[in-house]
C-alpha cells in the first residue's frame, strides 16, 4: 500500500501541481501586498478614505455603545457590523490577481504559438472525377464509381 502511495504522490502531475499550488499562494502574497500596502492607500486616498478595511456599517450595537472610529473597536464591543470596506479590498485583490493570471496565460500562449511549427499542408492524394465528383485517387485512369475513362 506505501508503495502504491509513493507512485501516485511523485507522479510528475501530482508534484506539478503541488510546485503550482505552493507557488500560488507565494504569488497570492505578493498580490495581497501589492493591495493592500501600494494600491489601496492610493484610492483611498483619492475616494476621501485612506483605509477601505475600516468602513463597515454597524447593523447592532455591542455592549458599548458607539460610534466607533475602526471596525476592531466595533468588533471589541461586540457589534454587529456589514464591513463592506473589507469586502472592496477583496475585490480589488480577486481583479488584480485574475489580471495578473490573464496576462501570464496570454504570454504563455503566445510563446507556445510562437515555438509550434505551421502546419504543413501536404500534397493532395485524391482529385475529383469530371463526370461523378467522387473523389478518386489522383493515378486513377478510370473512375470506380461511375467508369469514366479519365484524361492523364
Amino acid at each position: 500500500m506505501f508503495k502504491e502511495f509513493k507512485e501516485f504522490a511523485l507522479k510528475g502531475n501530482v508534484v506539478d501541481m503541488a510546485v503550482g499550488i505552493i507557488l500560488g499562494v507565494a504569488f497570492g502574497a505578493i498580490v495581497k501586498s501589492l493591495v493592500d500596502d501600494l494600491l489601496m492607500p492610493g484610492i483611498g486616498i483619492l475616494l476621501g478614505s485612506a483605509d477601505f478595511s475600516n468602513l463597515f456599517l454597524v447593523i447592532k450595537e455591542g455592549a458599548t455603545p458607539g460610534p466607533f472610529t475602526t471596525l476592531a473597536d466595533a468588533q471589541k464591543a461586540g457589534a454587529v457590523t456589514i464591513n463592506y470596506g473589507l469586502f472592496i479590498n477583496t475585490i480589488v485583490n480577486f481583479i488584480i490577481v485574475a489580471f495578473a493570471l490573464f496576462l501570464v496565460i496570454r504570454n504563455i500562449n503566445q510563446l507556445r504559438r510562437m515555438t509550434e511549427k505551421p502546419p504543413v499542408e501536404e500534397a493532395p492524394t485524391t482529385k475529383d472525377c469530371p463526370y461523378c465528383l467522387s473523389a478518386i485517387p489522383l493515378k486513377a485512369t478510370r473512375c470506380p464509381n461511375c467508369t469514366s475513362e479519365l484524361k492523364g
